[in-house]
């Protein structure tokens, strides 16, 4: 099993971002949360979210704010979900109009409970916004379905422009950081998704540093990765949200990446 050791330090100075407050900020905010809608950027509380909103841009966040799994690094709340919106979809695609949005991103979290897994709301999404913002590239980032077939192809077969599945880690450290989740049955999912899609869909996963891997685990997960036809990978580092979730073991410099 992985295990981390806290790096107790202040931020280096390469993380001061500015606190949000903008006009643009308070606009979408103000449009969001009137909608009654999730975005990760709030959810997950993401230190970013300031200069992501003031250029306006935004990744939704569906079937509800409550999760079935509980990730040591993720902030948003696990219980029993009791979301049921129908007209979600709709009202997704409505906001990413009205943003004029070229490139939306959509993920969820994780549906367990549901028979589908959450797949027909990613695939409603995806109708909507093709009818209602036909200019705008989709881009889906899902969970791992458990693994099953059927859900992912459900996903697949309405062709967004990119598939999107995060790996987070590094295999070691799963025990701890993806509990419920195994690292190579998301790396089937993101080969699966490649070998459905084909040429028409780009795979894409990412993972973060800082929770006490090494740079040779790190490598070596990319290699793997590519080995089940992962196109796109974005690497980025762990903050820790609040003092109950995992600790960070060490700030990666930015001429290490």
């Amino acid at each position: 099993m992985g295990e981390v050791h806290a790096f107790r330090s202040r931020k280096p100075p390469w993380f001061k971002v500015p606190a949000p407050g903008g006009a643009r900020y308070r606009d979408l905010k103000r449009l969001i949360e009137g909608e009654g809608l999730h975005t990760v950027c709030a959810e997950a509380a993401c230190p970013n979210i300031g200069e992501c909103w003031e250029r306006g841009t935004a990744t939704f966040m569906i079937l509800g704010d409550t999760c079935t799994r509980r990730c040591g690094f993720c902030n948003v709340k696990t219980g029993r979900p009791t979301h049921d919106d129908p007209l979600e979809p709709l009202r997704v695609a409505q906001m990413i109009s009205k943003m004029g949005l070229r490139h939306a991103v959509i993920t969820s979290v994780d549906r367990d409970d549901l028979p589908d897994l959450g797949s027909r709301a990613f695939v409603g999404v995806i109708r909507a916004t093709r009818r209602l913002a036909p200019d705008c590239k989709v881009e889906v980032l899902t969970p791992d379905f458990r693994g099953e077939e059927m859900p992912l192809a459900r996903v697949i077969a309405e062709r967004p422009e990119v598939f999107n599945h995060n790996v987070e880690t590094v295999p070691r450290l799963y025990p701890l950081a993806r509990r419920g989740s195994r690292f190579l049955r998301s790396c089937r999912v993101l080969y699966n998704a490649k070998q459905i899609g084909g040429e028409a869909v780009v795979t894409k996963s990412g993972l973060m540093t800082g929770l006490g891997e090494t740079k040779e685990e790190l490598i070596e997960t990319f290699g793997v990765l590519r080995e089940h036809d992962v196109q796109v990978l974005t690497v980025g580092q762990y903050l820790r949200p609040t003092e109950n979730h995992l600790p960070i073991a060490r700030y990666w410099h930015p001429d290490e990446f």
